[in-house]
């Protein structure tokens, strides 16, 4: 039986015994199935959607594509959806520090543009080791987004004036440095790029290599849960019990290897899927499990209380701004290995929209101090399978500019209110 008690005196007598007050929630879990219903109506009254929202929505689309078209849940469709959406998706990780703190970043898009370049020219016109140019290419991201950081925190210029000066700038030095041709091709065998390509998989297409990801990420969630089930109990707070520990643990597994089962049918799984998922593994364990994370949400969820609490305010708005700018240099570095070039086009049009998109119908707050960094994948899922359904489709680009428009609409519509909501119970 899972104990987490407290003992208070009754308000009418304070001279009177202390009585013991058990958690609530834990006496629904231990009424079994009903009370994780109960919980669950509890928490949907009160606000806390969480994923449930973009997870019925996914499914929604999912089901209209495919029965207007069988080939949307074939095997190479959905490859080619988790192939597509990585690159965006890396800038929408970046993203997700930036909103954490009700804040920003329009330059997202003309970093990720100018890092391509940057990649380009260190390979192509001064004959740079690949991978050394990728690291000098990720360094100037940082740094871009560190000095955005700056003029934020330090001068108090506002984010959105800092961001946008960096959107048109950035750009214009990318295509200063393209010159008069406009693009640089890049050896399709240039390190990085051949890692991030199409063709590229993981294990060189080999059916072990999607099996033994789906294992991987089992093992981590039960070394993971129940690491946080012994340490909840050594402090004497809520924990989950080991049965809700395997249900949950199982329907990952369930999930894991299906999709294995299904990338395995077509090619296997990409690198660029694979550094994806692993880059939001690394920073969901960041956000969640250091102290750098709480300082981040604490400062999203009330500065003076976070200065209050001896939180650097500036250092974490200068370190979020150039998370952001790293990971924006990491995104276009996944654009060049899809096109193996550096062009006029990149990083432009609707890619700075889409990962900001991205990030909030997965269910980051624009308002700040609420979100996970797994909104980059269920808001990427959602985007590109209405990019990808359409296509099948042969609508319109005009067609997908409207529905994800609506999407994004609606899921600011839902954390408006389950905001509100919040604040009505108590919570907000």
């Amino acid at each position: 039986m899972v104990e987490d008690q407290t003992t208070v005196a009754p308000a009418d007598d304070p001279t009177a015994a202390p009585v013991a007050v058990v958690d609530p929630r834990l006496l629904l879990r231990e009424e079994g199935f009903k009370g994780y219903w109960t919980e669950f109506k509890r928490k949907t009254k009160g606000g806390e959607l969480g994923s449930l929202p973009v997870v019925i929505g996914l499914i929604v689309i999912w089901t209209i594509f495919q029965l207007k078209n069988d080939l949307f849940l074939s095997a190479d469709n959905l490859s080619d959806i988790g192939y597509y959406m990585s690159a965006y998706g890396m800038l929408s990780i970046g993203l997700v520090f930036v909103l954490l703190l009700g804040e920003i970043d329009l330059s997202v898009g003309s970093v990720s543009g100018l890092a391509s370049t940057l990649f380009a020219v260190f390979v192509v016109d001064h004959t740079m080791n690949p991978w050394l140019a990728l690291f000098l290419t990720v360094l100037t991201g940082a740094a871009i987004g560190a000095l955005h950081g700056w003029f934020f925190a330090k001068i108090g210029v506002p984010a959105f004036v800092v961001t946008l000066a960096g959107l048109l700038g950035w750009n214009g030095l990318m295509l200063w440095l393209l010159g008069s041709s406009g693009t640089i091709n890049i050896p399709s065998d240039s390190g990085p790029v051949n890692v991030l390509a199409k063709s590229s998989y993981f294990m060189d297409q080999a059916i072990i290599g999607a099996y033994l990801l789906a294992g991987l990420a089992v093992v981590l969630s039960l070394v993971g849960n129940f690491g946080e089930q012994r340490r909840r109990k050594a402090a004497g707070v809520p924990f989950r019990p080991t049965s809700e520990i395997l249900l949950r643990v199982g329907l990952l597994a369930v999930v894991s290897f299906v999709a294995a089962a299904v990338l395995n049918s077509a090619a296997g799984v990409s690198n660029a899927l694979v550094i994806f998922l692993a880059a939001l593994v690394i920073i969901d364990f960041v956000l969640r499990r250091t102290t750098y994370g709480r300082q981040v949400f604490a400062v999203g969820g009330g500065i003076e209380a976070a200065r209050r609490a001896g939180i650097s305010v500036p250092m974490v708005r200068i370190t979020v701004f150039a998370i952001s700018g790293g990971f924006a240099a990491v995104g276009g570095m996944f654009f060049a290995g899809q096109t193996a070039s550096a062009t006029l086009s990149a990083g432009t049009g609707n890619v700075l929209m889409l990962a900001i998109a991205a990030a909030v119908i997965g269910g980051t707050s624009l308002f700040g101090g609420r979100g996970t960094v797994w909104s980059a994948l269920l808001g990427m899922l959602v985007i590109q399978s209405i990019t990808t359904g359409l296509n099948l489709l042969n609508m319109n680009t005009s067609i997908q500019y409207m529905i994800t428009g609506g999407v994004l609409l609606g899921a600011v519509v839902i954390d408006s209110v389950s905001r509100r909501s919040q604040k009505a119970a108590g919570r907000g």
